[in-house]
C-alpha cells in the first residue's frame, strides 16, 4: 500500500514577502521593538548581577559567571569594563560564522548590557540567600529572555554557542552545559560550597524562565484525529481555525480497513476551537493531543528569530 500526503492550506498561506526597510535589521518597527527588548532586557540583566548576585556573592552561567569571578579577585576591576573587554574576541571570532543580523543586533545587545551594568547600581533588599538566588533567577530569565525574543543577544556564551554550533556541530544546550560544569567546578574553589549550590539553583531558575519566555507562552499543540467525517472535520479546521490540515493515509491494526488521519498544529488559544468543531462534527473521533518542544513554520512557528 502506498502511503499519501496531501495538505488542505488557504490560498495565498505561506508566501513569505521580502522585509521591508533595512536588509540587516529589518523595518523601522521592527528595529523599534527589538532595541525596546534589548534595552529592557539589559537593565533586568543588570538589575539581577549587581542588585542580587554581587550581594550575595554568587556566580552565574556563561560570560557573566566568569567576569564575576574575575570581579571577585580583582574588585578594583568593573564588571562593565571586565564584561566589554571579553567580548572583544568574542565578536572577532563570531563575526564569520553568525548572521549578520544577529550579529548586530548582538553587538547593540552587548554595548547596552554594558552600560546598564555601569549605570544601573540597585540592590534589592532580600537577605535570604535561598530567596536571592529564586528572586535572581526570575530577573535574569526574564531579562536574557527577552533579549533573546529580539533578533540578537546579550553577546557573550550566545555567540560562543552559535560558532561552536556552525564550526563543530556542537549543539547550544550543550556548549551552555559544558561552560556552566566548568564554572561552577572552579566556583568551588573561589567561593563556599553554600554559594555554588546557591548558584546552582540560581542558574536553574534561570535557565526555565528563559525557556518559559522564549516558547513556553507561545507552545504549540499537534492534533492527530481519526474519523469518518474527516473531510467535513479538515473543512472546517480551515475555515473556523485558519489553520492547515495534513491528511495522512493509515490502516487500522484490527480491521485493516484504510482511513484517513489528520495532522494539524494549532496554538493553545485556537485548541478549545478545534476541539469544539470535531465534536459538533463527530463525537466519537478519536483524537490525540501532544505537546511541541519547537515548530517552525512562516504561520504556525515559535521559533525565536535567531
Amino acid at each position: 500500500m502506498k502511503n499519501s500526503l496531501s495538505v488542505m492550506r488557504r490560498p495565498g498561506i505561506g508566501t513569505v514577502r521580502p522585509e521591508a526597510g533595512n536588509f540587516v535589521l529589518g523595518s523601522a518597527r521592527t528595529v523599534i521593538w527589538n532595541l525596546f527588548l534589548i534595552g529592557v532586557g539589559s537593565i533586568l540583566v543588570a538589575i539581577a548581577i549587581n542588585g542580587v548576585l554581587i550581594p550575595h556573592h554568587f556566580l552565574s552561567g556563561g560570560l557573566a559567571g566568569v567576569v564575576l569571578g574575575i570581579n571577585y579577585m580583582f574588585p578594583q576591576i568593573p564588571v562593565s569594563v571586565c564584561y566589554f573587554a571579553l567580548n572583544i574576541p568574542i565578536f572577532i571570532a563570531g563575526w564569520k560564522f553568525v548572521g549578520k543580523r544577529f550579529f548586530w543586533y548582538s553587538v547593540i545587545g552587548m554595548l547596552a548590557l554594558t552600560a546598564a551594568l555601569e549605570w544601573v547600581q540597585i540592590t534589592l533588599p532580600v537577605h535570604d540567600n535561598i530567596l536571592a538566588a529564586i528572586l535572581g533567577g526570575i530577573i535574569m530569565g526574564v531579562g536574557s529572555g527577552g533579549m533573546l525574543q529580539s533578533r540578537g543577544s546579550g553577546g557573550g556564551l550566545d555567540i560562543v554557542s552559535v560558532v561552536l554550533l556552525n564550526r563543530f556541530s556542537i549543539g547550544v544546550g550543550n556548549t551552555y552545559l559544558g561552560a556552566n560544569i566548568i564554572i561552577l567546578t572552579i566556583a568551588t574553589f573561589m567561593v563556599s560550597l553554600d554559594a555554588t549550590l546557591y548558584t546552582l539553583i540560581y542558574m536553574f531558575v534561570g535557565s526555565k524562565v528563559i525557556d518559559l519566555v522564549l516558547t513556553g507562552l507561545s507552545r504549540r499543540k499537534v492534533l492527530l484525529i481519526i474519523s469518518p467525517e474527516w473531510k467535513k472535520i479538515s473543512r472546517e479546521i480551515l475555515r473556523k481555525v485558519n489553520r492547515g490540515v495534513t491528511h495522512l493515509q493509515g490502516q487500522g491494526g484490527y480491521t485493516g480497513r484504510e482511513e484517513k488521519v489528520l495532522y494539524t498544529v494549532v496554538t493553545m488559544r485556537e485548541l478549545s476551537r478545534v476541539k469544539n468543531v470535531i465534536r459538533q462534527i463527530d463525537p466519537n473521533a478519536f483524537v490525540v493531543i501532544n505537546n511541541t518542544q519547537e515548530v517552525m513554520g512562516q504561520r504556525i512557528g515559535n521559533q525565536p528569530h535567531w
